[in-house]
């Protein structure tokens, strides 16, 4: 008989290896026709396949297997009532800190709603005892993220951020349901090792050897520091840059290792030694990418927002994220390790214990590209004596003071201070980038201006972002805070012109994405009893801000631009750092 050759086969296949990778060795199955494909992986890979007739059996069986060895038994059923039958033992396994991996079948999504035989609701099926879940329809994922997900699974269902306990993975498989994964499985790592692997404590000895006397960068974002939340973050500026942790613990560990740091602003390691602020622009420049490509990158906190720098790492074959919980930061699936310790810990760690730095040409080459860089950026700058976007990030971030709070709006403005901040800002910095939104942000600045009054806040916002929660503004002069609005009005959705829906016919890219509001914000503000001031020229934002801070109070300073000029302007910081470095 031949089989067909299938994606689906060759997906269930690289599962199951991935799973053997981890150190699974027992499989356990219940018989059903929609659950053939990852059967057929397993009976075919080098592990035990345990069968029981009965779904709940099967399920306890397993827990067993994970009680008495400390490895999950992935336990695989069709779908319906079958997946049901295992929730008393995936509580169980919740309650008692057992590793277990459910892998349910499903039908695929076009059968659902139409009254298919077999079918039910399982995506949510076991409620919140779970350390990780994953709903995979059939065809949805990219071979390159098949590994990721077999091995995310064994490591949560190992060390999830509750301690071991159960996984579920939701599986919708189409006919046909025999057959071959042929050449589609996608190699793994050398060795045989899993694609990821999770470690427990403050200071993983493994990992600290393993970095030391290499090329290597270190990309620091929000909780890079102290790794406890918003709270750190909004606090992560100048304030936490004495005493031993925080910033100044990255500091030490960047001077142990030799390394630089690519640092986004909310890392609070702006300004500090070793700190690279233009690694967007010296990574466009391909030949400064290729030259200064490192071996290993040590993730601490949120992912930066420049999709230049995740490209350029997603080239990079070695990857160590460190995350106080063990959260997956990692949205392009590269680290080859997940360790669960504070990021403070383990560049203390890093300091004590690494004695051989790498050469010195490593971090020369990068401080000379910074500085080559920010005199570009400064040139281009200076040119323009009408505000720009990226020159309004520059003066804002040079003109606030240690003490002051800086909060971002996501799309361009968290883009433009990232990118062209000035190098050695002194702010702290805070942005809403758990889910990236512009939503609640005029809200969410007045919230921090509240719980910090030792400081001054200031928040840069788009004009689409203030409209979003003009609501934010009832009542706000009248709270008894310092806040002050810096927003940049290009009556529309300026990010969008950067992205390839701006090249669709002028007319339909307007109405859809561009969305020009024509709302005089100043008269919003003042509809709320809010002092505003229209800031025309790019060398009198300073000025607007120190009146405002004079005054006190919740303030708006309105800064016109232009769409297409702000696209030309962001061309030619890019053409000119790429012509200062070449």
């Amino acid at each position: 008989m031949t089989l067909p050759v299938t994606e689906q086969a060759a997906f269930a296949a690289t599962l199951v290896d991935e799973w053997v990778r981890a150190g699974v060795t027992d499989v356990v199955v219940a018989p059903g026709s929609r659950s053939t494909p990852l059967v057929l992986a397993a009976d075919a890979a080098p592990v035990r396949v345990h069968v029981h007739l009965d779904e709940r059996s099967a399920a306890f069986y397993a827990l067993g297997i994970g009680l008495a060895t400390g490895r999950p038994a992935p336990v695989i059923v069709t779908s319906g009532t079958a997946a049901v039958e295992l929730h008393p033992a995936v509580v169980e396994a919740h309650h008692a800190g057992v590793p277990m991996l459910v892998c349910t079948a499903d039908r695929p999504p076009e059968l659902h709603g139409v009254g298919a035989q077999q079918t039910i609701d399982q995506r949510a099926l076991y409620g919140d005892v779970l350390r990780w879940r994953a709903d995979l329809g059939a065809g949805d994922l990219p071979p390159s993220a098949w590994r990721s997900i077999g091995a995310r699974a064994v490591a949560a269902a190992l060390a999830g951020p509750g301690g071991p306990g159960p996984v579920h993975l939701n599986l919708a498989f189409r006919d046909p349901l025999v057959a071959v994964p042929g050449a589609g499985v996608p190699p793994g790592r050398p060795g045989g090792q899993p694609w990821h692997t999770v470690e427990r404590g403050d200071e993983p000895a493994a990992v600290i050897n393993d970095l030391a006397a290499r090329r290597g960068v270190i990309v620091a974002g929000a909780g890079a520091g102290a790794g406890a939340g918003a709270g750190a973050r909004a606090g992560a500026g100048a304030g936490a840059r004495a005493g031993a942790g925080g910033p100044a613990a990255l500091a030490s560990a960047a001077a142990a290792l030799g390394w630089p740091v690519l640092a986004a602003p909310v890392s609070g390691y702006r300004g500090l030694p070793g700190a690279v602020a233009a690694f967007d622009a010296i990574l466009r420049h391909g030949s400064s990418a290729e030259a200064l490509r490192p071996e290993v990158v040590l993730h601490l906190g949120a992912p930066p927002a420049s999709k230049v720098l995740a490209a350029w790492l997603a080239s990079i074959d070695e990857h160590v994220l460190v995350d106080p919980f063990g959260r997956w930061a990692d949205p392009d699936r590269v680290a080859a390790r997940v360790v669960g310790a504070s990021p403070a810990a383990v560049c203390r760690a890093l300091a004590r214990d690494v004695t051989a730095p790498v050469a010195r040409q490593w971090s020369d080459g990068w401080a000379s590209a910074e500085s080559v860089a920010q005199r570009a950026i400064d040139g281009v700058i200076a040119r323009h004596d009408e505000p720009t976007e990226p020159g309004v990030a520059r003066t804002l971030t040079a003109a606030l003071r240690p003490e002051d709070l800086l909060f971002v709006a996501s799309s361009m403005p968290v883009r433009d201070v990232e990118w062209y901040g000035a190098p050695g800002m002194r702010c702290a910095v805070a942005a809403n980038r758990g889910a990236n939104g512009i939503d609640g942000l005029v809200s969410t600045s007045l919230g921090l201006a509240a719980a910090r009054r030792d400081a001054w806040t200031v928040a840069l916002l788009g004009d689409l972002a203030l409209l979003h929660d003009a609501g934010g503004l009832l009542g706000a002069a009248r709270r008894g805070v310092d806040c002050c609005y810096v927003v940049v009005d290009n009556d529309g959705g300026g990010i969008f012109g950067f992205l390839p829906q701006a090249a669709l016919p002028a007319e339909q890219f307007e109405r859809l994405w561009g969305t020009p509001h024509g709302i005089d914000l100043s008269a919003l503000a003042a509809v709320h009893g809010i002092p505003t001031a229209a800031v025309g020229r790019a060398d009198a934002l300073t000025d607007a801000l120190d009146r405002a801070r004079a005054a006190g109070g919740v303030h708006l300073l309105h800064v016109r631009t232009d769409r297409a000029a702000n696209l030309a302007v962001h061309d030619e910081l890019v053409t000119a750092v790429a012509r200062a470095l070449g």
